[in-house]
């Protein structure tokens, strides 16, 4: 008998955990175990969790024994080796643990749930014992085990009233009632349908035996066997199940007839696991002729290519980059690779998949977060199983499907921070980590912006990247006409017609009047800002973030945007008990409001974070706008990234100063590009449009640079001054915000881990600590910490000294150990 080998799995657990653990594999699942395969095991004295497999070995862990994993849920990986690669430089890049990076990269229906059952001790005979053993509450939970023999916690909780179920459980399990278990329960699930089809037993001579029986005595059930044959395709002798909703659908076929048949054994119904994705019916078309411009651009890019991995394509609003991406991808599916095109937002999907599939149909899928978990699963699986999508569609999280032949990434709109993951870690940026999986899988990089990120200019300026330009529109269109109009000047004046002026609103109505539509852009969602007493100033501020109450009078509500919080607006000031209480400043739902009371004839909609909530509402009112049914939109940031609209003719921005006074250093690159790119969504086809810019200080540099289309003169401007003050690309940012619930243990301790970490990188490398303009989200007070790396410094390095620094500040106490340190590499 050969010798059984001792094996042992380093797996991932979902957790912030910064190591992996090493568990044993059980002798008779030595042939299961492979890297990338999900696992059950114990973690700590009672909770089990999913964890992934990352490595298989014969080395024992020292100085402990090893538990054994529980049981295997795949026989086969679901997670691939390049994947397993790829979340190694996530975890060491972006400085988080190697849970952080599962969580994110797994779609909710791979993770299986811990669930905790309450199941009765069969040993214990209730009839035996003195009714007042258990409590009233005791009782309710014990009759309740007495007729299913297991609860769980919700059920607990149902039958009792109560949220804290845990000191009657703990009570019972003293007694020796019952046991808790921790069970995994996998959240996705196939979706079935029941199909028809005939019955084997069936052949030539016996069907029409049946059939000419049937004619006799049962003509509903031959009408309904007759149709199922039509369906089926059965005179190809290839016949197909058909779905039976399908055919109960047909005249003349009814539910009874069907349930006759399949009890006298003609047919017979079986549950088939079906796709929940859509599929596209159209046929293919062709594509489309390229410009001289285009065409030169793509020998450019293919040059390139021969010595560059990745390639920035510059090219000004509409001018027609899309359609160059769709040639890279030909070429790309014709080596039998596969092509992911990013987009920053959800909002820019709906009409790109709409144009890829006219030209791949059913070789394009979509894989972002307003897809649900199954269906995001099942598209994970068809990539998996080798067939799949051949171009995939989709935000950040698309980065970790799992592809096999990966040959391109097209990241639209490269310079938008849509692509940063804020929270929760990994606190990854899709653009950089789309050039590090591009590498692992020998792919190209084609990077697109007409406003490219000043990082991305610079790397194609100093010869990282590849760089090519476009400086006009697709057909010979017109830039936009650029106008300013001085709001302090118009207010000055009395001229102001609440939030508009005069110039806008002449332009507004002149377009309505053509049959022309209308974009307006202002980026704060609700109707007002904030609330104020017109007698003592008081301003609703949430009780649990240091920030004002955004009304959104659609809703009736106060809301806070960091935390989520509600309230009613007050109808008496809560501090002096006036009721002149008026609101302050404007959001898209108050230009909304005030268009349909200036143009009443129009169809006015709102496209914002609030009315895009369900999961096609973008779809629909991109498609509505498209086809005419909406007159002027108003919007948030969604309506400035890469929607192209045929008949927009006015572009107005609201408000450009707010982002241009925010303390940032990249605040001037921002505001350019924002108002470059709303301004792109005007006299897209046919026609010149005309943006007009509503600011106080229509001298500023960067609305002058916004006129003039001079992104070249913003990036001098820009790379000179981070030049001068060692802001990326002329290093690397590591932001780390320190959270406490003390305002003055935070107010102590915070200097006391700056120094210490000025100590390790140099005094010149670290600023602050600083309270941020927020100071207090969620009951947590927060101080900000940033250090400046040189680019040429090891990251791992650089990760050791921090991870060192915190290690040596948390074992000072239990009050340092309390304090939160969130660490964000390349904040944007």
């Amino acid at each position: 008998m050969p010798e059984r080998l001792t094996l042992f799995a380093d797996v991932i657990l979902p957790l912030g955990v910064p190591n992996l653990y090493t568990y044993r594999v059980p002798y008779e699942m030595n042939a299961l175990a492979k890297p990338g395969q999900r696992v059950v095991v114990q973690f700590g004295k009672t909770k089990f969790y999913m964890a992934l497999v990352k490595r298989v070995h014969q080395e024992a862990p020292q100085g402990r024994s090893a538990k054994y994993i529980e049981d295997f849920l795949d026989t086969e990986p679901v997670v691939n080796d390049l994947q397993l690669k790829f979340w190694d430089w996530l975890n060491a890049y972006y400085l988080c643990s190697p849970g952080d990076v599962m969580n994110a990269a797994l779609p909710a229906g791979l993770k299986f749930g811990s669930e905790t059952k309450i199941e009765k001790n069969e040993d214990l005979h209730l009839e035996e014992l003195d009714e007042n053993y258990f409590s009233p509450r005791e009782w309710v939970l014990m009759t309740l085990l007495h007729d299913k023999n297991e609860i769980t916690l919700g059920e607990a909780m149902s039958a009792l009233g109560i949220k804290n179920v845990q000191p009657v459980i703990q009570s019972l399990i003293n007694k020796g009632a019952v046991r808790v278990r921790e069970d995994i329960k996998e959240s996705y699930k196939p979706r079935m349908e029941p199909f028809v089809r005939m019955s084997p037993s069936v052949s030539g001579d016996s069907l029409a035996v049946l059939m000419q029986g049937l004619e006799k005595k049962a003509y509903k059930q031959l009408q309904t066997l007759l149709a199922f044959m039509t369906l089926s395709g059965w005179h190809t002798g290839k016949p197909q199940d058909v779905k039976k909703s399908k055919l109960l659908l047909q005249p003349d076929v009814s539910a009874q007839s069907l349930t006759q048949l399949v009890k006298k054994g003609a047919l017979e119904i079986i549950e088939t696991e079906v796709s929940r994705l859509p599929r596209y019916h159209d046929a293919v078309q062709k594509a489309n002729e390229l410009t001289p411009a285009q065409q030169e651009a793509l020998e450019q890019i293919s040059g390139l290519y021969k010595t560059k991995d990745t390639v920035l394509l510059h090219g000004v609003t509409s001018s027609g980059k899309t359609e160059l991406y769709m040639r890279l991808i030909a070429q790309v599916l014709e080596q039998n690779r596969q092509a992911l095109y990013l987009l920053p937002e959800i909002a820019l999907t709906a009409q790109l998949v709409q144009r890829l599939r006219k030209r791949w149909g059913d070789k394009v899928g979509v894989y972002h977060s307003k897809y649900s978990d199954s269906e995001r699963v099942e598209i994970w699986k068809s990539m998996q199983q080798g067939g799949g999508y051949s171009i995939i569609v989709g935000a950040r999280s698309a980065l970790f499907l799992p592809f096999e032949r990966l040959g391109l990434i097209i990241v639209d709109e490269e310079h938008d921070g849509s692509y940063k993951q804020h929270d929760p870690a990994p606190r990854y940026h899709a653009r950089d980590s789309a050039i590090y999986l591009a590498r692992l899988h020998g792919a190209k990089v084609m990077l697109g912006s007409a406003t490219p990120s000043l990082e991305s200019f610079y790397n194609a300026q100093t010869g990282k990247y590849g760089l090519v330009t476009m400086t006009s529109r697709y057909g010979g269109m017109e830039m936009p006409e650029v106008d300013v109009c001085n709001v302090a000047e118009e207010k000055r004046k009395k001229l102001m017609k609440s939030l508009f002026s005069p110039y806008l609103l002449k332009h507004i109505g002149e377009a309505l009047a053509k049959k022309e539509q209308v974009i307006l852009f202002r980026n704060r969602r609700g109707f007002a800002p904030f609330m104020e007493c017109n007698v003592c100033a008081h301003v609703p501020q949430c009780t649990h973030c240091d920030v004002s109450l955004t009304y959104h009078k659609k809703a009736g509500l106060l809301r806070c945007h960091y935390c989520g919080y509600t309230t009613t607006p007050p109808k008496t000031c809560p501090a002096c008990g006036s009721p002149n209480i008026q609101v302050k400043g404007f959001g898209t739902e108050k230009v909304e409001e005030e268009l349909q009371l200036l143009f009443p004839d129009a169809a006015v909609e709102r496209m914002d974070l609030d009315s895009t909530r369900a999961k096609h509402a973008h779809a629909r009112i991109i498609s509505r706008f498209e086809d005419g049914s909406i007159d002027i939109l108003v919007g948030t940031q969604m309506v400035t990234k890469g929607l192209d609209f045929d008949n927009v003719s006015v572009v107005g921005i609201l408000d450009a100063d707010t982002a241009l006074h925010f303390p940032d250093f990249r605040s001037p690159e921002k505001s350019y590009q924002l108002m470059a790119q709303v301004s792109g969504r005007a006299g897209r086809k046919n026609k010149r449009g005309r943006v007009i810019i509503q600011t106080n200080d229509p001298a500023h540099p960067v609305i002058r640079q916004v006129v003039n289309n001079d992104y070249a003169g913003m990036y001098a401007e820009q790379i000179e001054e981070r030049r001068k003050f060692l802001y990326p690309p002329f290093s690397r940012l590591i932001d780390l915000t320190l959270s406490l619930k003390s305002h003055e243990e935070l107010d102590a301790l915070a200097p006391e881990l700056a120094a210490a970490l000025k100590k390790k990188f140099g005094a010149d490398r670290v600023l602050g600590p600083e309270y941020p303009p927020v100071q207090r989200v969620n009951n947590l007070y927060l101080m900000k910490i940033l250090i400046k790396i040189e680019k040429e410094k090891n990251i791992a390095r650089v990760k050791e000294m921090l991870t060192s620094t915190l290690n040596d500040f948390y074992r000072k106490g239990n009050e340092y150990a309390r304090i939160r340190v969130k660490i964000d590499v390349d904040p944007q």
